[in-house]
């Protein structure tokens, strides 16, 4: 589809390029024959003035003799020029082409593979709940007990399905509307967060070192650590630490999110961000719970706030997830 619309596209830059540079060939011509048709005549009466053309010389065959001579060389050059703009012209009208629906392109492959992400990660539960029904409903045996599990892991995967719902749902959101700004306390968003989990400061701790706010939107920020937070939880030990430090870094409010456990491979640390994207052999047994959304969506919200999200981590050690976000006014104090 793509290879025939670059081609289409490349044919009507052509077009455009050619008839631009016809028309000016044609006005080039124009100019130059009525300059040079000038310039005989003046030569012309010149020569006869100074008696080195005779009278009743044939003047006018002379004059359009030369004028058909250099009118030939004006059109073998306009000729060779215009062949060479539209060689050029060609391949630069395919690079251009390119160049112009490689983003489109890029975006209908992303949506494709979004689509096909999204339909298969929302069958996977559909197919568990149309599984154990099919059992149940088969076995005539069943006790109130089965029934009961049944019913309990069924609505774990409507939760599921509701989480993933949300987050597609979030991201869409996120892709095709603006935020509402205004200056938030980066300090007063985490802790509301951190409550949230309810888990005591042996497992969860924060640890501000200069009070900082930023523009952006609340709704989004608090979104956003609630993801990296929750995704520091789930891939580290459950007796081991997670520290989220706050601090300013020149223009921006930094906070950092740092836990101790598996790690990631190197190989691994570009793709975290891709949707859908889940490395179970870097990441704890507990990956499978996730839909590889979250840091997409915490990406996403990041880019909308003009910050930048990085990630350093050491296999069988820790992770960092560090977050800058701008702001127009910082005031610092100690905490």
């Amino acid at each position: 589809m793509f290879r025939s619309a670059t081609l289409k596209l490349t044919g009507w830059y052509l077009l455009i390029l050619m008839s631009i540079s016809v028309l000016f060939s044609a006005a080039i011509y124009q100019i130059t024959s009525t300059e040079i048709s000038i310039r005989l005549e003046r030569l012309q009466t010149n020569l006869q003035t100074r008696g080195q053309f005779p009278a009743r010389a044939p003047g006018d065959v002379f004059r359009s003799g030369e004028e058909a001579e250099a009118a030939g060389h004006i059109i073998l050059g306009l000729v060779y020029a215009n062949l060479l703009i539209l060689i050029g012209g060609g391949v630069g009208s395919y690079l251009l082409a390119r160049r112009t629906l490689r983003p489109i392109e890029e975006a209908h492959e992303a949506q494709s593979r979004f689509s096909s992400d999204a339909s298969h990660e929302l069958r996977t539960p559909l197919a568990t709940m149309k599984a154990e029904l099919e059992v149940i409903l088969r076995d005539k045996n069943t006790t109130k007990k089965d029934l009961e599990e049944v019913l309990k892991s069924n609505l774990e995967e409507v939760e599921k399905l509701t989480r993933l719902s949300e987050m597609l749902l979030n991201l869409s959101r996120l892709e095709h509307g603006k935020l509402e700004r205004s200056i938030i306390d980066i300090a007063d968003v985490t802790n509301d967060v951190v409550r949230r989990f309810n888990l005591p400061k042996s497992r969860l701790e924060v640890r501000s070192v200069k009070h900082a706010v930023a523009v952006g939107n609340e709704a989004a920020v608090s979104e956003l650590v609630a993801i990296l937070v929750d995704n520091a939880i789930k891939y580290s030990p459950s007796n081991s630490l997670v520290v989220v430090t706050l601090s300013r870094q020149g223009k921006f409010a930094r906070f950092d999110i740092t836990n101790t456990g598996p790690g990631i491979d190197a190989d691994i640390l570009p793709h975290i961000f891709d949707r859908f994207y889940r490395a179970d052999k870097s990441r704890s047994k507990r990956s499978q719970e996730g839909y590889g959304l979250g840091l997409s969506l915490a990406k996403k919200i990041v880019e909308l706030h003009n910050g930048e999200l990085t990630v350093t981590s050491t296999p069988d050690q820790s992770t960092s997830f560090t977050v800058l976000l701008p702001n127009s006014q910082v005031r610092i104090s100690k905490i």
